[in-house]
């Protein structure tokens, strides 16, 4: 894909932010790894953290398949969660405090689960986060109707990204903030990520009730079962996307 747009100015410099857990219920699983890190405007990684985690419960086979670590991994080298939990709290306030965007995919998933393990811990949550960049909730929205999934493996590969150890927290950060970048090269983006981080929250609500439509047609879910399509902090979703 031919990326002609100059990088708006405010993607010159941001944060990448991905958690890997125990599961897909923003409130009741945990934390295994985690990586926060900052990119330039070359996609160059120029500042990097990331943590291993104990989470306190088993993670399930089936997690583990996903990003490589078993419950006896993390019970040998992984840190007490709830000083993990404080420090990715902090890290991701100070990049805020600073005034830089953080990029997430699937931000909703990320920064709700944060918030819900903030909370088990009795660590002050992040209050109303951001600016926030949501690359698959920005994709679907520009590109709403190019067919196939929109994985961050097939999206990264859309855009030319490089996604080498996929469910690795800091390959997915960092992949995720590069296709972002990839985006706003190819797609006409907002003036500001304050500006864009309001359109997100529109963006996901309209995208989470599409599919909602979608899915009761198919007769996958009740209509009781709509998605929550709140975002970036969501209080639950067990039909969360």
């Amino acid at each position: 894909m031919a990326l002609a747009r100059e990088l708006p100015s405010w993607l010159g410099r941001v944060g990448v932010f991905d958690l890997e857990t125990t599961g897909v219920d923003v409130t009741a699983d945990r934390i295994v790894t985690a990586h926060v890190g900052v990119l330039d405007a070359k996609g160059r990684e120029i500042a990097a953290r990331s943590w291993l985690a104990d989470p306190g419960v088993p993670i399930p086979d089936g997690a583990a398949a996903v990003h490589g670590i078993t419950t006896a991994q993390a019970r040998a080298n992984g840190r007490n969660p709830a000083e993990v939990v404080g420090e990715i709290t902090a890290s991701l306030r100070a990049l805020f405090r600073q005034g830089m965007p953080v990029v997430a995919y699937n931000a909703s998933y990320d920064f709700s689960l944060l918030t819900h393990e903030c909370i088990r811990h009795g660590i002050p949550v992040l209050e109303d986060p951001g600016p926030i960049i949501d690359p698959l909730v920005i994709d679907k929205a520009v590109d709403r109707y190019r067919k196939g999934k929109r994985t961050l493996e097939v999206v990264a590969q859309h855009y030319g990204v490089a996604l080498d150890g996929a469910h690795e927290a800091s390959a997915d950060a960092i992949a995720a903030g590069r296709v972002a970048q990839a985006i706003a090269r190819s797609f006409p983006l907002a003036g500001s990520a304050h500006e864009l981080h309001t359109q997100q929250v529109g963006w996901a609500r309209t995208q989470a009730e599409s599919l909602t439509e979608y899915f009761v047609r198919i007769g996958r879910i009740e209509p009781e079962d709509a998605l929550d399509g709140t975002w970036p902090v969501r209080d639950a979703a067990p039909n969360s996307v």
